[in-house]
């Protein structure tokens, strides 16, 4: 059984009374055993697996632990167990209390603000400050929500952003039309699932766990704090290690954790001493510089791994790209398997030169996080119809198809949408097959002081398309008198309606999929991308290229339809995708990982490359209300990433713009200079 298998620290911690616990577990301290060994203990001692909620990072993680557990209890018990995500818990009990919404990326909730910010203009460029562009406004709005539980989004810029003053009454309108419009086509972002799912605990919704188990604690922002709390939790299970908080850009809040014997009456601290993962070098490495942070709760760490292990290696080089040529070659010379290699960077633009130098001499790489199968044209597109199909209010996903129609921009498709959206009542599929009389188009009022301005709006006539052999019921649609609206983007239009009205009944996700593709819609989609992939510089289509280019797409057409067989609907499947393409990566070979993403994860070798002042710690970053204290935890756990071997690697120059480079202080605090 898992308690058989605890230290006596992890034995203590995991059979601990009911109540508020707090397990400090440094790294490789054998965190996972102690909360699926936490789990088996409630579950002998008679609660009742639904009555268990596990909170993770990582869908991976919870579905780790649960399939931990059901191999002790069994799969019928362990699936009981509501497990996963801030994000994803929240949709499911969400969903059980019949809400009916659309869970939205960020980049896609960003194109919906962009065309509310594109309607406005900004008056005030006399002034020092420019406003901010749309994308930032939705990040700053975000850090908002994930840090700020009190007050408005005035009030907090106000407080930390005064200088936009002249731009918050703009802001605040554009931000205020975002939530109408989100509200109108039922779309939530990440930081709304929480929201909505906490105020509807605070209004009594029938929810409740005798245990909530919190993974990574140290990372929750003030957000996923408040929804613990609105649960009105009797006993809590959170386990994290102050060390290894590294996501306050996102808004978490140190001071959570570090609060916890204050803020919960009665709370236990347990310590998780003793590492399995590094060697003694490595962690006393790692330890000489996170011993340089304030220390919130006491601990000493005890190595396990015996045995006689490399100490930790600088290398130093005179310019940053034979640092990164010279690592390509240590690695390729290395016995360890490149699966068991990583390549740790402070930020995103050190992966380009390092991904380089090692292709050049024929290693392969992955790089999580990067571009994967879910960015692929074909297969967006294709997800865009699921989600239409799903929710036929769903405007992004309507916007975003539109690119492949000729002659139909952002705008035009925006219109189209609305018009389909007014005689429909509030559902496109009602607006395709059975409109109801109202006039699909209107034109908007101009106020100069919110940035607003006018729209012109011109009808046409609809006997433009009679020789095109559209149905007959479709050519008395009323948004066909739009007059922007040419032939192609009206033969676009009509091949969504002709697919839209024969999948209508279809249940099973895997039947859809297989509609999809074989749509005239999907096909002219198709055609487009392959046409794309294939032309030359000159304008000819390369044969090779163009069945090349066929092959990749077919085979990732048929991957989702085989993945879409493991879901009995529709909306389960376009909900999980939604949920976990994020950590998802693609390729094999050596990992190529910033901090943030190597985070949980352990290789025999680690590389830390780029250890100069300024690139780590970035200099930059703490300039924009980052800290040393922070930087330092980033360096810790980029460290304790590392079993067997570390080697920590900077560069004097970079050749390419011609700067001058000094090691990072955690060379120097590390005792390796």
């Amino acid at each position: 059984m898992p308690l058989s298998h605890l230290n006596f620290e992890q034995k203590s911690a995991a059979t601990a009374p009911t109540g508020y616990n707090l397990i400090i577990a440094s790294a490789g301290t054998g965190k996972t055993s102690t909360i699926v060994a936490r789990i088996a203990h409630l579950l002998q001692n008679g609660v009742k697996p639904h009555q268990i909620l596990l909170l993770t990072f990582t869908n991976k993680a919870a579905s780790e632990m649960v399939d931990r557990v059901a191999g002790f209890f069994g799969e019928s018990v362990a699936k009981e167990i509501e497990a996963g995500t801030f994000h994803a818990v929240s949709y499911r009990l969400l969903k059980k209390l019949s809400k009916n919404i659309t869970l939205k990326q960020p980049n896609e909730l960003k194109v919906l603000l962009k065309s509310i910010y594109d309607k406005r203009k900004f008056h005030h460029f006399d002034s020092k400050t420019s406003p901010y562009k749309s994308s930032y406004l939705y990040d700053i709005y975000s850090l908002f929500q994930n840090s700020s539980t009190k007050g408005d989004f005035h009030s907090w810029l106000k407080e930390s952003h005064a200088e936009h003053e002249l731009y918050f009454d703009i802001y605040d309108d554009i931000l205020n039309e975002f939530n109408e419009q989100k509200n109108r086509f039922g779309y939530v972002g990440f930081n709304d699932l929480l929201i909505l799912l906490r105020d509807q605990l605070l209004k009594g919704a029938p929810i409740s766990f005798r245990e909530i188990l919190v993974d990574e604690y140290q990372d929750t922002n003030s957000l996923q704090g408040s929804l613990i709390d609105s649960f009105k939790p009797k006993s809590l299970f959170c386990v994290g290690d102050y060390d290894q908080s590294i996501y306050a850009f996102n808004g978490a809040n140190i001071e959570i954790i570090g609060s916890f014997s204050h803020r919960y009456n009665g709370a236990k601290v347990f310590t998780l001493t003793k590492n399995y993962r590094s060697s003694s070098k490595i962690l006393s490495l790692a330890n000489r510089v996170i011993e340089k942070n304030k220390r919130l709760y006491p601990k000493a760490l005890e190595v396990t791994k015996s045995g006689e292990y490399e100490a930790p290696k600088l290398l130093i080089y005179g310019e940053l790209f034979a640092q990164y040529q010279a690592i390509a070659k240590m690695i390729k010379e290395s016995r360890t398997a490149y699966e068991e290699v990583a390549v740790i960077f402070r930020n995103n633009s050190s992966a380009d030169g390092i991904e380089a130098s090692l292709k050049e001499i024929g290693i392969s790489s992955k790089r999580k996080g990067g571009i994967s199968f879910f960015d692929a044209k074909e297969i967006k597109a294709i997800l865009e119809l699921v989600a239409i199909f799903v929710n036929p209010k769903d405007m992004i996903s309507f916007m975003h198809l539109f690119e492949y129609a000729k002659g139909v921009g952002p705008a035009l498709s925006k219109e189209i949408f609305d018009g389909l959206y007014k005689i429909g009542d509030g559902d496109i599929l009602k607006g395709f097959f059975n409109p109801n009389d109202e006039e699909p188009f209107e034109k908007r009022a101009q106020n100069r002081q919110l940035g607003l301005f006018d729209d012109n709006l011109e009808l046409g006539s609809v006997g433009r398309f009679y020789k095109l052999g559209f149905d007959e019921e479709f050519l008395s649609n009323p948004v066909l008198k739009l007059s922007k609206l040419n032939s192609d983007g009206a033969v676009f239009l009509h091949n969504m309606y002709q697919f839209l009205k024969k999948s209508k009944n279809i249940k099973r996700a895997s039947t859809f999929i297989d509609a999809v593709v074989n749509s005239k819609i999907y096909l002219e989609i198709e055609e487009f991308l392959l046409k794309r992939r294939a032309t030359l510089k000159d304008g000819s289509i390369d044969k090779t290229l163009l069945e090349n280019a066929k092959d990749a797409m077919d085979r990732r057409v048929l991957l989702l339809k085989n993945l879409s067989k493991n879901y009995s609907t529709v909306d389960s499947f376009l909900n999980a995708l939604t949920l976990g393409s994020s950590e998802m990566s693609e390729g094999e070979g050596v990992n190529l990982l910033t901090v943030h993403s190597s985070k949980g994860l352990e290789f025999e070798d680690v590389y830390i490359v780029d250890l100069m002042d300024g690139r780590f710690p970035n200099r930059k970053l703490m300039s924009m209300g980052g800290s040393i204290e922070e930087e330092r935890r980033l360096f810790y756990v980029a460290t304790t990433r590392a079993k067997s071997r570390l080697f920590l690697s900077f560069a004097k120059y970079d050749r390419l713009k011609r700067a001058d480079y000094v090691h990072s202080l955690f060379l120097a605090e590390a005792g390796l200079l």
